[in-house]
């Protein structure tokens, strides 16, 4: 959701219900009415659940999620975190191009991109991103 929907993040998930023991660990996380993208996931990790069930819980208690690690959104003052001069390795640009249906990524499948090239998720943003390959789903339902 964007920044003017702010506030109303729970309409989202009409009939969903706040988890009270998640809350109490994304409320310890939060600053500034934000939890990072790398703190949700960590969190998922660490309950043992998909990083989905920790973004709705997100959304329930109103807050933002930031520093998106695909570099996407969250890194103010600048509203992405890429690089558009990032050099497209031959090697990302081949799986990059397999794994694409319909010019879209999801977020997960660039994640493994990235472990199995080795590199950054912020290069591999940067390729979908220079390449105008779309990322969506996010793992935390942000997009």
């Amino acid at each position: 959701m964007a920044h003017q929907d702010k506030g109303h993040y729970a309409n989202k998930h009409q009939g969903e219900r706040v988890d009270e023991t998640i809350s109490i660990k994304i409320h310890s996380l939060a600053e500034n009415g934000n939890v990072t993208c790398a703190a949700a996931h960590k969190l998922a990790r660490e309950l043992e659940i998909l990083p989905a069930k920790i973004g709705v819980q997100i959304d329930l208690l109103e807050y933002r999620i930031s520093q998106c690690q695909m570099g996407l959104f969250g890194h103010a003052p600048e509203p992405k975190k890429i690089d558009p001069n990032i050099e497209v390795s031959t090697e990302l640009m081949a799986a990059l191009d397999g794994a694409t249906a319909d010019n879209r990524l999801s977020c997960d499948r660039c994640w493994e991109i990235a472990t199995a090239l080795k590199i950054k998720k912020l290069s591999v943003g940067s390729a979908c991103e220079k390449m105008h390959i779309r990322i969506k789903p996010c793992q935390l339902g942000a997009f």
